[in-house]
């Protein structure tokens, strides 16, 4: 079996979102563990730039690029400009999102419609940009979109985030069997990814409520917080994920209870079961 490295060595990873926290970790794996280019594209300017100089320094290319995954026109100059500048790309993350606290009639609609334009949106212009590019070189490649354990559950509080990771997931699904209808699996791998907890400033920076139940909205990102404390280094997830996709998995996992929450997940559809209210403690344990 090949390892990560043989398979994404030397090639060029674009990575959403990568100013922090997965992003980040990815970036960093595949830049220092990998021998990648990567490029670093997010809104945050200064995170990605601070970034660039730090791999930089380590003695790996790297480039950052600022660019909004909301914006197709923006998306594809990155694409064409990638292409164009810095090689054809082995690896495609789309990964940028955000989060959203609170009771789905107290969410705003502004705070509503950016979450579905980064979270699910901008992984359709990634996908729009980049895929035809990719499936125009006749080297193999990989797209990445970003799910999340929240892809395979259900959660009081954080609706709009839970329902754009099942949206990604879907739609990762249906692209994997896209590519092959089209005649390009044999060098085009679709893969989903699921993080459980893995250490970002997600949580920090989700969305309020400012009328209704903010009482709620606020506890409810408290007990996110408590979760972070136990969250895995993204890092390590970096590793883990490179590794699943260099063995050829669909979906790529962070933690065991992730493939739990699959479990569960595939129970109560199979069951036809009502979903079932979550109290207390939020916990991440893989025991």
């Amino acid at each position: 079996m090949s390892s990560a490295k043989d398979l994404f060595g030397g090639g060029v990873a674009v990575i959403t979102g990568a100013g922090a926290g997965i992003g980040a970790g990815l970036a960093r794996h595949a830049a220092r563990e990998l021998g990648m280019t990567v490029v670093l594209a997010d809104v945050d300017s200064a995170a990605i730039a601070g970034l660039r100089t730090e791999l930089v320094d380590a003695g790996v290319r790297a480039v950052d690029l600022t660019c909004d995954v909301r914006d197709a026109t923006a998306m594809e100059e990155l694409a064409e400009r990638v292409v164009g500048e810095v090689g054809p790309v082995r690896l495609l993350v789309n990964n940028a999102g955000v989060e959203q606290f609170g009771y789905l009639w107290d969410t705003p609609v502004a705070n509503w419609e950016r979450l579905v334009d980064i979270n699910i949106t901008g992984v359709f212009h990634g996908i729009k940009a980049f895929l035809p590019r990719m499936m125009a070189e006749s080297g193999p490649s990989w797209v990445w979109n970003m799910s999340s354990v929240g892809g395979v559950a259900a959660s009081p509080l954080q609706a709009p985030y839970i329902m754009s990771k099942h949206a990604v997931l879907a739609l990762t699904e249906c692209l994997h069997q896209e590519v092959e209808l089209a005649g390009h699996a044999s060098h085009i791998h679709v893969q989903a990814v699921l993080p459980g907890a893995v250490a970002s400033n997600i949580f920090e920076s989700a969305g309020a409520v400012d009328t209704g139940d903010t009482t709620a909205a606020e506890e409810h990102r408290a007990a996110m917080l408590k979760v972070k404390e136990q969250a895995m280094d993204p890092l390590d997830a970096a590793r883990i994920f490179f590794d699943q996709a260099a063995a050829g998995e669909f979906y790529l996992v962070s933690q065991s209870f992730v493939s739990a929450a699959m479990a569960a997940r595939a129970d109560v559809l199979e069951n036809r079961s009502a979903p079932v209210l979550m109290h207390g403690e939020y916990t991440v344990s893989d025991e």
